[in-house]
């Protein structure tokens, strides 16, 4: 009491001393007193702040990756939330790194690649069910026995321990929260313990006997379709990661397949390549380079590409008669967590000018084809850039990837990147004449060069 009265007086007391320098003297004649101001400090920015200035897509990966190293367990959605962030801080604290909710790009790289792993293990593939063409993930590995009728489709393993099913039925006037009434008690003995329904869907799980179910359903018109997954409790640690997945994977009626790729040509078309021999030969991205009727190399005149490798995108280009080209040693070795992009982004991005900048980016096993993934994917203008590992050895070369994505028509695809690793590039340049191991500077910075594609 002696000490909460103590602390109410204090505030009194603080609160007079305010008012009293906030208000001025009435004195008449008197000269107004000077009172010292302090500057308002802005606020710290929280873990979610930095959240929200990443691209939605580089969050959604994030949530899914957490998910299967089994720190998540809400929608994958790519919205910050307060789970997401303590996801992250027990991530860190697992590793015995420092809980800031914020990963860095050496955390980032890890939780990709555990992740990746994770999903290897299960034999993790997006399928389209044939009869229902219905899109969903299926732990190929856990469950390798499928079947499947006019009903739908049954996936299950050896034992019959974990069992996945898809369901279709036909029903007057469908809707949700009658639909999950009706699988609450469907079969008999259900005893559900989470519940969620929304207008266009409805989730259950609980306990069906001695195993888990999880149940997602949803309908179009008059046809209903439901995922149902039921598992033994023994299998949890390694099936409620996966059950994540196939909720924020299932597509009960997808819309048909589209082409995501790059937008269309344009007139003129910026990307960066790396000089890799003092006489003229430079390394830039294939798909940059493709369908110009002239390539020019920004303060070095025009360029001729001679040969291409379509399996890893990669241009050779050869200038001639050119000067003062200072070669990058290519010397290294593939990085596994994360890489310094060296590159000059598109002319739009810094004001109509040229200078050579670098950007910090995570390298994930999940690969592009079949080079490792970089994320976030980096600028306009940077396909093609030197990638440094934490030593400052080159660690391969960067390009920005179009994606295929199956989906409905509001499915925007996530920019991806890919990193081709040194001996590829290398192997690359070989084959076509060029002799660059160990040869060149270190200096990245000296060795970028602006690649600009005209078209018609």
């Amino acid at each position: 009491m002696r000490s909460m009265l103590t602390a109410t007086l204090i505030f009194v007391a603080a609160g007079a001393s305010a008012t009293a320098q906030m208000t001025a003297p009435s004195t008449a004649g008197a000269k107004p007193k000077q009172v010292a101001t302090v500057p308002i400090r802005p606020a710290l920015q929280t873990p979610a702040d930095t959240a929200n200035a990443m691209a939605q897509a580089e969050r959604q990966a994030i949530q899914s990756d957490l998910a299967w190293v089994g720190q998540y367990n809400g929608a994958i959605t790519g919205e910050v939330s307060e789970r997401m962030v303590a996801a992250i801080r027990a991530f860190q604290k697992e590793r015995g790194g420092k809980q800031t909710g914020v990963l860095n790009p050496q955390e980032r790289g890890v939780l990709a690649e555990t992740a990746k792993q994770r999903q290897d293990n299960v034999g993790w593939k997006i399928v389209t069910e044939a009869g229902t063409g219905a899109r969903l993930g299926v732990p190929t590995k856990l469950v390798p026995q499928q079947s499947s009728d006019a009903n739908g489709a049954k996936w299950s393993s050896s034992t019959g321990t974990i069992q996945i099913q898809l369901s279709r039925r036909k029903e007057a006037n469908p809707a949700t929260a009658k639909l999950a009434e009706q699988e609450k008690k469907e079969p008999a003995g259900r005893k559900v313990e989470y519940t969620v329904v929304k207008p266009d869907f409805f989730v259950l799980s609980g306990m069906q006997g001695l195993k888990k179910f999880y149940v997602r359903g949803q309908y179009k018109g008059d046809e209903v379709r439901i995922l149902t997954i039921l598992y033994d409790q023994a299998t949890e640690g390694t099936v409620e990661p996966v059950v994540i997945a196939m909720s924020s994977a299932f597509n009960p009626f997808p819309s048909g397949a589209q082409m995501a790729g790059p937008p269309p040509r344009k007139t003129v078309e910026y990307g960066t390549g790396v000089v890799v021999s003092d006489d003229g030969a430079i390394i830039a991205d294939r798909q940059i380079t493709d369908g110009c009727l002239a390539i020019a190399i920004a303060g070095f005149g025009n360029a001729d590409r001679v040969a291409e490798d379509k399996d890893h995108d990669l241009a050779l280009l050869r200038i001639y008669g050119a000067r003062g080209l200072k070669p990058l040693s290519l010397a290294g070795n593939a990085s596994k967590t994360a890489v310094d992009l060296i590159g000059i982004s598109d002319p739009q991005n810094q004001g109509g000018g040229n200078a050579v900048s670098s950007v910090t980016a995570s390298v994930a096993q999940a690969g592009v084809g079949s080079d490792p993934a970089l994320s976030p994917a980096p600028a306009l203008g940077f396909s093609g850039a030197a990638a440094l590992d934490a030593d400052g050895k080159f660690a391969g070369i960067a390009l920005l990837k179009p994606v295929v994505v199956a989906g409905p028509p509001n499915a925007t695809p996530a920019a991806q990147a890919a990193l081709v690793p040194p001996d590829t590039l290398l192997d690359f340049l070989k084959a076509n004449g060029v002799n660059a191991a160990g040869n060149g500077s270190p200096d990245a910075k000296a060795s970028v060069v602006r690649v600009i594609c005209v078209r018609k």
